[in-house]
């Protein structure tokens, strides 16, 4: 009689780490978070390593945010080749990361670590995975549309940032902290200093995340992306009402699920077009896979695995 097979662990902690024990195919790249256990990037992951024959398997990992230092500095020293991060450690990781690019360094924020050869090295590819979806949703590049981003964490200024680099119509970021929001509109001056004149509404703004400034706005904008962490769980509310929504409007959700977000959902309601984050985890998937292993991704494939 043959032995079961251990079934896979779904999530792994700190403790895990500083207490590894070695699997078969070893673990040597993952997703830290916290929450984590509701991501999809194993399942994508998995399927690419297995496509390209390489022996290893990608796990979530559950990390606080007082955890993030020393769970990097574990991965180094068990040898991982890299790893993703999610909310809350986009930007906190810069702080414990050797090398960091230039584009990531300027965005402020990271969400993929590569090892090599004992340090660790932060890219950011939230930006360019969101610019795919959106084309790939929409059938329209950046460059032609009217953007409003909500939020100001690590994904909203590498979507800010993407925006601006496309040379976007107008950008309006949108923050509870409104003081958080104009930093990044700063940061991002530069990009929309050209002589193009769009009529009585900035080209570049930001706001507060409040109803009545939401209001005036719906009308300047093509297109809105929800980069708060509202969506991460099912019982969250659209971090927009449907009664302020228009059919005009494209939604982009970066909380991603199988069924329709609550963003999503209001959008319907308001009749425009959605979208949730499920491409843009695939196209900065991809990217973060061929940041690793200098190969081309196998996008169909990871694209199959979603479903």
């Amino acid at each position: 009689m043959t032995k079961k097979r251990k079934r896979a662990r779904d999530v792994y902690t700190l403790a895990d780490l500083q207490n590894w024990r070695e699997a078969k195919p070893p673990i040597r790249l993952g997703v830290f978070g916290h929450p984590v256990a509701h991501s999809l990037s194993p399942k994508i992951q998995n399927a690419a390593l297995k496509h390209h024959k390489i022996d290893i398997r990608y796990a979530a990992f559950d990390i606080a945010p007082d955890q993030l230092g020393e769970a990097l500095r574990l991965a180094c020293e068990l040898k991982f080749v890299g790893v993703n991060l999610t909310i809350p450690h986009k930007i906190a990781a810069l702080e414990h990361l050797d090398e960091v690019d230039p584009a990531a360094r300027k965005i402020g924020a990271a969400n993929v670590v590569a090892i090599r050869e004992g340090k660790l090295v932060g890219s950011n590819t939230d930006g360019a995975g969101f610019g795919r979806a959106i084309r790939e949703e929409f059938s329209v590049d950046l460059q032609d549309l009217r953007v409003m981003v909500l939020g100001a964490g690590g994904a909203a200024c590498a979507i800010a940032a993407e925006c601006a680099l496309a040379g976007c119509e107008r950008l309006v970021v949108a923050n509870r902290n409104a003081e958080k929001a104009m930093e990044l509109v700063e940061q991002l001056r530069v990009y929309f200093a050209g002589p193009r004149v769009l009529g009585p509404v900035p080209r570049l703004q930001a706001i507060g995340l409040d109803e009545a400034a939401l209001r005036f706005q719906i009308a300047n904008v093509d297109l809105i992306v929800n980069a708060t962490p509202l969506g991460l769980h099912p019982t969250d509310a659209s971090p927009v009402p449907a009664r302020l929504l228009a059919p005009h409007l494209m939604i982009y959700d970066t909380a991603y699920a199988l069924r329709a977000t609550a963003f999503e959902r209001a959008a319907n309601e308001a009749g425009a077009r959605s979208a949730n984050g499920l491409s843009m985890l695939l196209h900065q998937a991809a990217l973060s896979f061929e940041l690793w292993f200098a190969r081309e991704a196998p996008l169909e494939v990871m694209r199959a695995a979603l479903r």
